[in-house]
């Protein structure tokens, strides 16, 4: 890896960080006119039922939808603080790699604050992820390989970071939640970065059955993640009747918005170490709906 560069970043993270206790304006109060998400990520926007509903019941999803972000952003990264907190046991004692892992345990620590802090600011409750996400994280995060889950953090990592950027510049959006978001990609940044580095010593002479399976694991954490924004429930909770189709319409709406607006920067990252092939850019186009050439 490059040292230098890993260093400089460590730096950067103890020199100047971002505090959310001060960087986020969170006694503002939210404007009428502001809204709590980008249109592109309103799971109904778009479809026959959204222009059934009041204005109140739109803003409610928002709100909603805005917590289960939140809420998986939290848990994702509490997921990503357990792996590395096994993986620096294993890093050489005082290495750039080490200290560098340790800078980005404290910032995802204060990420999972922040975005909590967030929830409670849109007096939001969160819906729990699902026995099955609970079941593969744990196993994910005990046994599966360190560059396997590095593979899969760098890919959560980018999605943030395209949700993160399209939150910022909609002008609608609520300040509050446009300064969670600005902080956030500005830190993920660095950890993208590192990621990236650290991944290339298995990437550069990888055959061709693990650049399959670094590109499966990516896409699978994906969907893993993706799995956690729309719920039925929320919809229950705004009072739509026949909530179980709307949601199955949403959940595929949401999908087709999510691959144009955030999967870019992930199958771009896939193509650099040749991660699509036969087998795999089937699963993309399948699982999430990826614009591949």
């Amino acid at each position: 890896m490059d040292t230098a560069t890993i260093e400089r970043l460590t730096r950067i993270s103890i020199e100047k960080p971002l505090m959310p206790e001060t960087y986020i304006p969170w006694n503002k109060e939210r404007t009428t006119e502001e809204r709590f998400l980008p249109d592109n990520f309103i799971s109904l926007k778009g479809l026959p039922v959204y222009e059934q509903l009041t204005p109140d019941q739109i803003l409610e999803i928002e709100r909603h939808e805005a917590v289960q972000f939140m809420y998986s952003y939290a848990w994702s990264e509490a997921l990503g603080v357990k792996f590395l907190s096994r993986e620096v046991a294993k890093q050489k004692a005082g290495s750039a790699e080490m200290k560098f892992m340790y800078r980005e345990i404290i910032e995802e620590t204060r990420h999972q604050e922040m975005f909590t802090r967030g929830i409670e600011v849109l007096s939001g409750k969160p819906i729990l992820p699902t026995g099955q996400h609970f079941f593969w994280s744990k196993i994910s995060c005990k046994y599966l390989p360190n560059s396997w889950m590095f593979m899969a953090m760098v890919a959560g990592e980018l999605v943030s970071d395209a949700e993160g950027r399209e939150v910022q510049k909609d002008e609608n959006v609520y300040s509050v939640l446009k300064k969670i978001a600005e902080l956030h990609q500005i830190e993920e940044g660095r950890h993208i970065y590192f990621a990236k580095k650290y991944l290339e010593d298995f990437t550069k002479d990888a055959g061709f059955i693990k650049r399959t399976i670094y590109s499966l694991m990516m896409a699978l954490h994906i969907h893993f993640m993706v799995t956690m924004y729309v719920k039925k429930e929320i919809f229950e909770r705004v009072g739509i009747v026949n909530s179980r189709q709307v949601y199955k319409a949403a959940r595929k709406n949401y999908r087709n918005k999510f691959s144009q607006t955030c999967l870019k920067s992930a199958v771009e990252y896939v193509k650099e170490f040749n991660g699509l092939n036969p087998l795999t850019r089937p699963i993309w186009k399948w699982l999430l709906k990826a614009e591949i050439n």
